[in-house]
């Protein structure tokens, strides 16, 4: 396995350099200056001119390319324009948060979804099945965006149960976990939904093969079918949205930290975009490309586990 994963990370390398340029080239390419921005009002020619040198963007793009590449193979990011800090200690600062945020939104999506399709599965064309398809259905068709509004309006606003916006601080856990609940559910929504659906899909495929019927005809309960011989080979397709599911995890935490008003990486991501903040537009999204990247392998090397047949070569 050890060959594996050398040749896996060896090709993070190219990936990352091709997100790194196309960020790069693209957030350039927007329209709107950064000087004029961030002066507002009070901009005029020799001021922002100004900016602009001591940013280096007066300089030709592939010089400026050459530099950005130099001091992120150095672990500089550089300083962002909006607040004068190194864009690294911002990123450090809301890192925690947006972890915090997907973890949750995957354990409830695992621990929900799984179960539901196992349930599923087992009482196939009854009330519980159409239950979980008509479930899935809507939360697949919802965007997390409608369903963190619908959250807020009747749990924070009529209920009162939780708190509507923040992520609360580490130094108070209860604090923590009461902030994180509602938008963990909405970025969580439609991956439980594919998870719900393609678990009861492979399951009810397991077992109705050959091994699982001589399993039951040798007298074996059927909890010990289902879970010790059917649901471990049905496993493997729902490690490989998982895999996928990791974009989509990652991806959502940028538009529901905006609807919760959390300090995570996506409403910091936001908001440089919206001030042309290059630099740490830059950087958010080579730490969200990197957790994708790290995701998807700690997935394909998760393949092993759950199959022993696997052998990575």
């Amino acid at each position: 396995m050890r060959p594996y994963i050398v040749r896996r990370v060896l090709l993070i390398i190219p990936l990352i350099w091709g997100v790194v340029s196309s960020v790069f080239l693209v957030v350039h390419l927007l329209p709107g200056d950064p000087a004029a921005v961030l002066l507002g009002p009070f901009a005029t020619q020799a001021r922002e001119e100004g900016l602009r040198h001591m940013w280096g963007l007066d300089q030709p793009l592939p010089v400026q390319y050459v530099h950005y590449l130099g001091n992120v193979l150095s672990g500089n990011f550089g300083v962002s324009f909006l607040t004068g800090q190194p864009a690294a200690y911002q990123i450090v600062s809301a890192l925690p948060f947006t972890v915090v945020l997907g973890l949750a939104a995957l354990v409830i999506a695992i621990g929900a979804g799984v179960p539901l399709g196992i349930v599923a599965a087992v009482r196939s064309d009854t009330a519980a099945d159409r239950l979980s398809l008509i479930l899935s259905l809507l939360l697949v068709s919802a965007p997390n965006f409608l369903v963190g509004i619908v959250l807020l309006i009747f749990f924070a606003g009529k209920l009162g149960w939780l708190p509507s916006i923040g992520a609360g601080t580490f130094a108070q856990p209860a604090s923590l976990v009461a902030h994180t609940v509602l938008p963990a559910v909405a970025l969580s929504a439609g991956l439980l939904a594919y998870l719900t659906r393609i678990t009861r899909t492979t399951l009810l495929s397991v077992l109705r093969d050959d091994y699982v019927r001589t399993a039951r005809a040798k007298g074996l309960a059927r909890r010990v079918v289902v879970y010790r011989h059917a649901l471990r080979n049905a496993m493997l397709p729902v490690l490989s949205i998982l895999g996928l599911a990791a974009g989509e995890v990652v991806g959502g935490t940028v538009v529901i930290e905006t609807v919760f008003a959390r300090p995570g990486i996506g409403s910091l991501l936001v908001g440089s975009v919206t001030g042309r903040d290059y630099v740490q537009v830059q950087a958010c999204v080579i730490v969200l490309a990197v957790s994708f990247v790290v995701m998807n392998l700690v997935t394909d090397l998760c393949y092993a586990a759950v199959d022993p047949r696997i052998q990575y070569q």
